[in-house]
């Protein structure tokens, strides 16, 4: 295992080398200290799934459907969850990498220590997602998705494009959005109380006050 610390947040993830590990190209309902490289696995059903300290890099998971399924200990990299339903599913020390999940659907996700980098989640669905742990969003892409009450705190996201993102009933308290673009964010701003943001954030903060309230700004 490594600590990588982001901000204020420590996220312990896996420490994977792939010589220890097994290549597989088939997808079992449970997958252990497995190497699986450019796999296409588009549209296969998932349920009460276990793949734990697992390294998937280059694969194609897309329009993929999970159910009550475990992700522990794994690192992913470059692999493609576009289009795909996550419901109940339990993510816990994975560090996921340069992945798309465009359009994807989120839904009753746990959260523990996980680090998202690089990757894209454009008009993607977030509904009763949880952090019970360390959680951190680094240099990703979140524009156009829609975050309806979920539970948040103190996670990170970095240098993160907020544009056009929606927040309905969320709890964001102790969340650091320092480096990230809140400009076309969409939000009551009770959705940001408790946030830390860098001095640099606060005119697009002003602007976000002032759409909220129907503010008429005029120069004269």
């Amino acid at each position: 295992m490594r600590t990588t610390t982001v901000g204020d947040v420590k996220v312990l993830l896996p420490e994977l080398d792939p010589e220890d590990l097994d290549r597989v190209t088939d997808l079992a309902d449970v997958l252990t200290e497995a190497f699986v490289e450019g796999a296409s696995w588009r549209g296969v059903q998932l349920e009460d799934c276990s793949i734990r300290s697992s390294l998937i890099t280059g694969g194609d998971l897309s329009e993929s459907t999970w159910e009550a399924s475990t992700l522990y200990g794994c690192e992913i990299t470059r692999t493609d969850f576009s289009g795909a339903t996550l419901t109940g599913v339990t993510i816990e020390r994975c560090a996921i990498t340069g992945s798309r999940f465009t359009g994807t659907r989120l839904t009753d996700v746990r959260l523990k220590d996980v680090l998202f980098d690089g990757c894209r989640f454009d008009y993607t669905t977030f509904q009763r997602v949880t952090a019970v742990g360390s959680v951190a969003f680094t240099d990703c892409t979140l524009t156009h998705g829609t975050w309806s009450t979920c539970r948040l705190p103190g996670i990170a996201l970095r240098s993160c494009d907020l544009a056009g993102l929606e927040l309905d009933s969320c709890h964001l308290d102790g969340a650091d959005l320092r480096g990230s673009r809140l400009r076309g964010l969409k939000t009551p701003l009770d959705n940001l109380s408790g946030v830390t943001l860098a001095e640099n954030q606060l005119p697009d903060l002003t602007q976000l006050a002032v759409d909220a309230h129907k503010l008429t700004v005029r120069i004269d």
